[in-house]
């Protein structure tokens, strides 16, 4: 496997995972970006929370649409009868199977039923299966990107595919495209290297491609890719531990500021100059590494604990009897 320079942040809340051989596995029926949106989210809601249904504005605020009832008649039409195909004609096999039972819309609400043979490509997954992170595939513009990441990303530790025309045609469902058996600059220009592009803009994967000629025709592509860097978003529960904490230390502020005990008080200021670190912090929570906010948590329980100790310790400590030194000169 080849590397590159690219550092990508993803967020496991975010993501969805998918077994290789699905992920491998021919659509027998092409689907458009929209449609594999709504696959894919379907996929994230049985995964995160268990659920077969989601409302039409989750799933538009996840991929940012404006998606019409129309739009969700035609695409759940085509899902229900979605079906996945594997074949490896060298040896001699073949499978179709259904991956949905049915599907339904009622007034916002979509419902929908796995085939039990598909659940095991989602769910319990033990072995070999791939992460996608739903921020950054929901960038995609073209349903081919979606499908050539999905691809590449399943074959974990190679660094290149030679892949025939028919096949690569195969792959992303448009071996029907008179256009693009006759013209292959057609195929690259309107299928092949958009997904590239797209790739290369957004996610981990930087690829290319070398051309694999017969005379002046070409006849394959051979598909080479390196991964970047994969890392860690944090977390929403750290996110919101570390805004309780901080607001904590700053409600109780001049708590902390009026400790009776010179030494505990500055103590505590010192403590509350650095906390101010922390709000800046929550400021790019976006960009916030699951380290980075792992060490900001660990910073804040422990700016919380001392000044929590430091009152109890100025609670504690012995009144210093006030001295007269008036009277002493009588």
């Amino acid at each position: 496997m080849r590397h590159n320079e690219k550092q990508q942040l993803i967020s496991y809340e975010t993501s969805i995972q998918k077994s290789n051989e699905i992920s491998m596995a021919k659509l027998s029926q092409g689907l458009t970006l929209n449609q594999m949106q709504l696959l894919a989210y379907a996929i994230y809601s049985t995964q995160k929370g268990g659920k077969t249904e989601f409302q039409k504005y989750e799933f538009e605020e996840k991929f940012q649409l404006d998606y019409k009832t129309v739009h969700a008649k035609q695409d759940c039409s085509k899902l229900a009868t979605l079906r996945i195909s594997t074949e490896d004609l060298l040896n001699d096999t073949f499978s179709f199977w259904n991956v949905l039972i049915g599907m339904e819309y009622d007034r916002g609400l979509f419902t929908f039923t796995w085939n039990p043979l598909f659940l095991p490509h989602i769910l319990n997954l033990k072995e070999r299966y791939i992460t996608a992170d739903l921020t950054i595939t929901s960038k995609f513009k073209s349903s081919f990107s979606w499908t050539l990441y999905d691809y590449l990303k399943a074959h974990y530790g190679y660094w290149h595919r030679k892949l025939t025309k028919e096949e690569l045609m195969r792959l992303f469902c448009v071996e029907n495209v008179k256009s693009y058996h006759v013209n292959t600059s057609v195929f690259k220009q309107k299928v092949l290297d958009i997904a590239i592009q797209e790739l290369n803009d957004y996610t981990e994967l930087t690829v290319w491609y070398v051309e694999q000629k017969s005379g002046r025709s070409i006849i394959g592509f051979d598909i080479h890719w390196s991964t970047g860097t994969k890392i860690i978003q944090a977390t929403t529960a750290q996110i919101d531990e570390l805004k309780i904490i901080v607001s904590a230390i700053q409600r109780d502020m001049f708590k902390y500021m009026d400790l009776n005990t010179e030494k505990y008080r500055k103590e505590a200021i010192d403590i509350l100059r650095k906390s101010e670190e922390l709000a800046i912090v929550l400021d790019n929570i976006e960009d916030m590494t699951f380290k980075e906010a792992d060490f900001n948590l660990l910073r804040a329980r422990q700016y919380l604990t001392r000044l929590e100790r430091l009152v109890k310790l100025d609670l504690e400590a012995p009144e210093v009897p006030f001295y007269n030194w008036l009277e002493e000169r009588d």
